[in-house]
Parts: C-alpha cells; sequence; structure tokens
C-alpha cells in the first residue's frame, strides 16, 4: 500500500514561511445560549480562516476557507469507547488489540485506539451518531481560534506540550493541556483520520464554502501527527496520507457531529 509519511513531508514543513491575509479572517461565531454540546463534544464555532501555507510542497496556497459550526470529540476515541463498538456490532477489534509495545487494548482504556482502519473508524463514528471530520473542520479546530498559532498551542512546540517525539510510546488521553477550543492532543499522540481524499493540489481548487476534498482518491488525509513524529507533523496545517484500508501503531481518530437546532 502506499503511504505517504511525515518522515518526508517534514523536509518541506521545517523553515517554511508563515503566511495569513489578515483581512480575510473573520470573528467566529459564538455558541447560541440554548444550544446543549453533547457529552464528550466541544462546540466549534463557525467561521473563516485562512488555511495551509505558504512554501509547503502540499499544504499551499493559502485560501480562504468557511466553515460551519460543528461539534468535536474533545479527545480520540479511546480504546475503552471502541470496545463498546466492537461489542455491540460485532466488529472485529483493532489489529494491535492487546499489545502491551503499542499500548492498545483493554489494559489501555484511556488511551486513543490505534490499528483501525479510515473504514473502520467510518463505521465507528457511524454507529455513534457522529461522522468524521473534514480536512477543513479539522484544521480549524486544530488553531483553537488564533489565526497565528503554528501549533494547536501556540507558536512553538515543547516536549512538555504534546506526546511526540517519545520512546514511551502512546499516552493516555488529556494529559496535556488543551487548545482554545478545549480540545486534547490535536497535535501528538495519534495522527488522525479525516474525511478528505488526499491531492496535494487540492488547495489551489478547493471551494470557500465547506470544503471536502476531491470526490475520489487512493489516499485518505491524517491530520496532527503521532507520539513518535517530529514537531513539523504537529502543525496545524501539516498534512500526511494513508490507503483508507491502512492500519497503523500510531493512527486513531475523533469524531465530530452536525449541529441541529432543535425547534
Amino acid at each position: 500500500m502506499k503511504i505517504i509519511a511525515c518522515i518526508v513531508l517534514s523536509f518541506f514543513l521545517f523553515g517554511s514561511a508563515w503566511a495569513q491575509e489578515e483581512d480575510e479572517v473573520l470573528t467566529p461565531v459564538p455558541m447560541p445560549a440554548d444550544l446543549i454540546t453533547p457529552d464528550g463534544m466541544a462546540y466549534i464555532p463557525g467561521g473563516v480562516f485562512n488555511m495551509g501555507r505558504e512554501g509547503s510542497n502540499d499544504a499551499s496556497p493559502v485560501h480562504v476557507v468557511e466553515v460551519s459550526a460543528f461539534y468535536m470529540d474533545v479527545h480520540e476515541v479511546t480504546c475503552a469507547e471502541y470496545k463498546v463498538f466492537c461489542d455491540s456490532t460485532g466488529h472485529r477489534l483493532p489489529e494491535f488489540w492487546g499489545s502491551e509495545k503499542y499500548h492498545c487494548g483493554e489494559d489501555y482504556p484511556d488511551h486513543a485506539v490505534v490499528g483501525v482502519s479510515r473504514n473502520d473508524a467510518a463505521m465507528y463514528a457511524k454507529w455513534a451518531g457522529k461522522r468524521i471530520p473534514s480536512e477543513a473542520e479539522w484544521e480549524f479546530a486544530a488553531r483553537g481560534g488564533s489565526k497565528d498559532w503554528v501549533y494547536p498551542c501556540g507558536a512553538e512546540m515543547e516536549e512538555h506540550q504534546a506526546n511526540f517525539r517519545k520512546k514511551s510510546g502512546l499516552q493516555a488521553v488529556k494529559l496535556y493541556e488543551p487548545n482554545g477550543y478545549g480540545l486534547y492532543d490535536m497535535g501528538g499522540n495519534v495522527w488522525e483520520w479525516v474525511g478528505d481524499y488526499y491531492d496535494p493540489n487540492y488547495y489551489s481548487e478547493s471551494p470557500r464554502e465547506n470544503p471536502r476534498g476531491p470526490e475520489s482518491g487512493s489516499l485518505v488525509v491524517i491530520r496532527g501527527g503521532g507520539w513518535y513524529s517530529g514537531p513539523g507533523c504537529l502543525r496545524v496545517d501539516g498534512r500526511g496520507a494513508l490507503s483508507p484500508g491502512w492500519v497503523d501503531f500510531a493512527v486513531g481518530f475523533r469524531c465530530a457531529r452536525n449541529i441541529v437546532v432543535e425547534e
């Protein structure tokens, strides 16, 4: 299976210029007072932002994107949560289930589940009444309300701020400080599947409103970097890609959900 690894992409990520179009960034929409956020999720306000980074091999050009408000899981789906799904549906357990080396299984209930494909993640999301976030939604959420941050935690990334470059491997969710939207581990711990097919040139033709990526492709985008990644992979604009059927010891996911206002 074809893989685009961050170890390759990071050569293009380090040292590239950070560009913003100040006049195009608008104030996000505040959460309605009568809206109730589902348990375990955060309200992500709709808004307009500059997606991507100039000088990147596959995350340029910077382009203006508008996303509608949505909910997002505050942390990556855990082993305990995924086990309930498997028990309820008869779905197969993850590839590395029971692995002490990769911290996956019933002995690690609060760790992000790994060894799941993009297809597995989509099935879990549907079962949970949710969906996989789009790439644009993921980046908007990772930025945490800031138009200037390079990483989910700010302009720099230190090892006390996220699980990356760690020989100790995968860690439990929510061990590090959340970003501005209350989302944990948007950088590091595990890469996260998103809903878009991967095309290195897609940003040059992306629509402004709620882009969902190319209509087809052989690879699917992953975001956020993993526990073994270097800091370049943890950038809010960093991109990776894998086959949708691929399973990996450092790739998991989190879910999103549309906002439905009851009348």
